[in-house]
């Protein structure tokens, strides 16, 4: 099998030209007197034309296919594909493999459940978006390598069978066949060893690390991943910093072709948590946290006469159409964080409205009003606690149910 050309390739430069193709059937369209194939390969899609349909084989979608033919310019071109201007005379047509009905379309507007798709993980890698996440991924790893290579840092593996150390997960752990009832423990990170190769003196570190943590499943865990793993000598926190930016922004000039300006902002761990309620916040929205310890604490509520901390959030425009039931969703949320519940205030016809009004003194209500600028159809939710840390997670939490 002689393939002389990718099928996602072919151009207007090519017309004339006998090229040998390979790929799987995506689409067919039989009009009778003609029969147009989309072939697909990992580049793309080019169309077949098959003048002839009696003299092609019966080919289904999935069908992996050798085609002969010439290329020709399209009558009317597919703007939607980058080989539309062209499509590809077939002379002959050949079936390397037969396939059965798929169980979902095979497409990146798939109808199939996550589920579906997990389960024939080999056809959902056929996808065009599922090969160019594996693509980006690849070029990441790449671009990795080139940038820490000139900034003098060496790849390093480290071991896979480790001793088992305490980290922040349970171990996954190997028997060991020659020592009966011993066990090797799976690398949660590779701590011990990096730290041991600054001893050795290699100074700069750096490796594409598999590690293993046996944790339940979150939208930022899982058992088994890969994380770009650096540990330096004699280099500061700026300069650690700048490095990591460097990279960053090479990232996003070569992989989405955005020029981030650096330095990048900078958020130390309490400045995050007091605005975002996250020690990795999501900085695209506003909704920040408002300290309103001061103001409240003058407020006559027995709730708040031992609480250290009282902060809300205010939502803009949410006042209508958050009512007592979804407060009370809230107050679940936020018990998770060992908070008592949430409070609400509304701006209805200009006056607060909410069961924490009558606690609030004219003078109260004006500082509150000034400091938050509320305006008509406001929602301002709060909460009270001892514990920084659990009310800036609480609301936090709230916050993102609100984004």
């Amino acid at each position: 099998m002689k393939r002389t050309n990718y099928n996602g390739e072919l151009r207007l430069a090519n017309v004339g030209e006998e090229v040998t193709l390979v790929g799987w059937v995506s689409t067919r369209r039989n009009l009778g007197s003609i029969l147009f194939i989309d072939l697909r390969d990992n580049t793309g899609i080019v169309q077949l034309c098959v003048e002839d349909p009696n003299k092609a084989p019966d080919v289904r979608n999935e069908y992996v296919v050798q085609v002969t033919g010439v290329v020709r310019k399209k009558d009317v071109p597919n703007p939607k594909l980058p080989s539309g201007d062209i499509e590809v005379l077939v002379k002959d047509m050949k079936v390397i493999n037969k396939a059965e009905n798929p169980p979902f379309i095979i497409a990146d507007k798939t109808d199939a459940l996550e589920d579906t798709r997990l389960e024939y993980r080999y056809l959902d890698l056929r996808r065009p978006c599922m090969l160019n996440n594996l693509r980006t991924r690849a070029k990441i790893v790449k671009m990795t390598h080139e940038y820490l290579d000139s900034n003098r840092f060496l790849e390093v593996e480290t071991p896979i069978l480790d001793l088992a150390t305490p980290e922040g997960a349970r171990d996954y752990l190997v028997p060991s066949r020659l020592h009966h009832g011993c066990f090797y423990a799976l690398p949660q990170s590779p701590q011990l060893f990096k730290q041991l190769l600054m001893i050795g003196g290699i100074e700069r570190y750096y490796q594409i690390a598999k590690c293993f943590r046996d944790e339940d499943l979150r939208a930022d865990r899982q058992p088994e991943f890969t994380q770009i793993d650096v540990e330096t000598s004699f280099m500061d926190q700026e300069q650690v910093l700048d490095l990591a930016e460097g990279m960053l922004k090479r990232y996003f000039k070569e992989i989405v072709n955005v020029d981030i300006k650096l330095p990048l902002r900078r958020l130390n761990y309490w400045d995050a948590m007091d605005t975002y309620g996250s020690d990795k916040p999501d900085t695209r929205y506003g909704l920040h946290l408002q300290d309103v310890t001061e103001i409240f604490k003058k407020a006559d509520f027995a709730s708040f006469k031992d609480a250290k901390y009282i902060k809300g959030i205010l939502i803009p425009g949410k006042g209508k159409e958050t009512s007592r039931k979804k407060i009370d969703v809230l107050s679940l949320e936020a018990r998770k964080f060992n908070l008592k519940g949430i409070l609400a205030l509304k701006v209805e016809e200009g006056k607060l409205e909410g069961s924490f009004a009558k606690f609030l003194t004219p003078e109260i209500e004006e500082e509150l009003r000034s400091f938050l600028s509320l305006k008509e159809d406001d929602l301002f939710v709060f909460a009270s606690s001892k514990d920084r840390r659990d009310i800036d997670f609480g609301l936090g939490a709230i916050r993102t149910l609100f984004a």
